[in-house]
């Protein structure tokens, strides 16, 4: 696979784990292209919930819904015991489901402003945007 296809099939996949978090009811999903900044992966999700069983179950209705649409398995999944930062890491892309005071003190959006937000709403075509 080309390295553009597989840019192409992260966003992809990235656009799919969004859709699920927000509709198990995750707050303020947001979907950043941080390849050109981030040497790791290309595409980080960033999601939050109001308590930790809501973390858990957007993390599942995720990886549920990755594995539906032809996606792997996560690599590895992180913070599961507490879930107050629950990642999980696709290779490719990369989920954060935060709870909101965790998120808040993280704020991942901050640290990786210059990376291009994907549009990922029901209805649009995955869409690369340059302004935060």
């Amino acid at each position: 696979m080309s390295s553009d296809s597989r840019a192409t099939r992260s966003v992809d996949l990235a656009v799919v784990a969004a859709r699920a978090a927000s509709g198990k009811k995750a707050d303020d999903v947001i979907v950043l292209k941080v390849g050109s900044v981030l040497a790791i992966t290309d595409v980080f999700v960033i999601a939050s919930a109001g308590n930790d069983r809501l973390v858990r179950t957007i993390a599942d209705e995720v990886e549920r819904q990755v594995k539906e649409a032809g996606g792997p398995g996560p690599l590895r999944v992180e913070g599961k015991a507490d879930a107050r930062w629950l990642l999980l890491d696709y290779g490719d892309f990369v989920v954060h489901v935060f709870l909101d005071e965790v998120r808040k003190f993280y704020d991942l959006e901050r640290l990786w402003s210059d990376a291009p937000r994907v549009d990922w709403e029901e209805g649009a075509a995955p869409a690369v945007s340059s302004s935060a």
